[in-house]
């Protein structure tokens, strides 16, 4: 009931209105039916556009974060992200991605929209990076098509560590459905897996025209970020007279 509060009178006309972005492809999303929705992701807000242009509910697969911060702020995010019908993922390590492709598949077992970020984290460059497997090995347990999404405008928009996001043309790309049912019971073989993901983060790219790295997000982002902080402990900032 929140969730269809929040789509239709709360935050989705607001976003709409204030945003007004571009939709395209949007026939390609199936209007009954399990499947997966698999976009980049740029921005925080890019959560809360995608819902609310699809005609159906889409269930994402949420950092567990969202759900265990501290304080009010804490208890009000996690909330609004349960009342959503969100589901938190813990991301570290094996065995927390075997959970998170069971709640997937769980969502896809009652017939409706899962959203995924393959990239598994938000791209702190507005890159484009490597896809991790999950989605794939879900794809195929679940014989589900793989719609892809690209989310143009949005880093610009609410670039990493920005709280309020600012106005800027929004654009929202659905491709049509990949179909690999041609790999049906190969959900275990390592070298498939690798090749259903890549295939997926090319549809995205191709709808994107984002740079792609092949690598990982977060070791990207980790690698950047070890390295500015050398570069601020070599050249220190030195005070102005």
């Amino acid at each position: 009931m929140f969730y269809h509060l929040l789509k239709y009178v709360l935050l989705g006309p607001l976003l709409r209105l204030v945003f007004r972005p571009r939709i395209e492809g949007l026939e390609h999303v199936p209007s009954s039916g399990a499947a997966i929705v698999a976009g980049n992701h740029l921005s925080f807000s890019d959560h809360f556009l995608m819902p609310a242009v699809l005609k159906r509910r889409i269930t994402f697969l949420a950092k567990a974060e969202y759900f265990t911060g501290p304080g009010l702020r804490g208890r009000l995010t996690a909330f609004f992200f349960h009342c959503a019908g969100q589901i938190p993922v813990d991301r570290s390590g094996k065995e927390a991605g075997q959970a998170a492709v069971r709640e997937g598949l769980g969502v896809l077992g009652k017939g409706e929209l899962l959203g995924i970020y393959p990239e598994g984290t938000r791209s702190h460059d507005g890159r484009l990076y490597k896809g991790k497997v999950g989605v794939a090995v879900m794809a195929l347990k679940a014989g589900v098509p793989v719609i892809p999404c690209a989310m143009i405008g949005t880093f610009e928009a609410q670039p990493p560590g920005r709280k309020i996001p600012r106005i800027h043309p929004v654009a929202i790309r659905f491709g049509k459905p990949l179909d690999f049912s041609r790999y049906a019971g190969m959900e275990n073989e390592k070298a498939v897996l690798r090749a259903v993901t890549d295939e997926i983060m090319y549809a995205v790219l191709s709808l994107s025209g984002q740079e792609y790295v092949d690598r990982y997000a977060a070791v990207a982002k980790a690698e950047d970020t070890e390295r500015e902080a050398g570069d601020k402990r070599r050249f220190p900032r030195m005070p102005l007279s």
